[in-house]
């Protein structure tokens, strides 16, 4: 199965709660942080909540 690699790139200070709490729910607590996580549709959902803090790229 696919998995996604997920870095941190721009700061959540400022952000909505919702965005934050996204953010943390994946792993990520500041910027810089990488996760690799598994290709699914909850995590694409989270991912797509938070594209303009986080960039993503696909690893097998």
């Amino acid at each position: 199965m696919a998995r996604l690699k997920v870095v941190q790139k721009k700061s959540a200070i400022g952000t909505k709660p919702q965005h934050r709490e996204t953010l943390r729910s994946l792993g990520l607590k500041r910027i810089g942080d990488i996760v690799v996580k598994e290709d699914r549709p909850e995590i694409r959902g989270m991912v797509k909540a938070v594209d303009h803090l986080v960039a993503v790229e696909e690893v097998d």
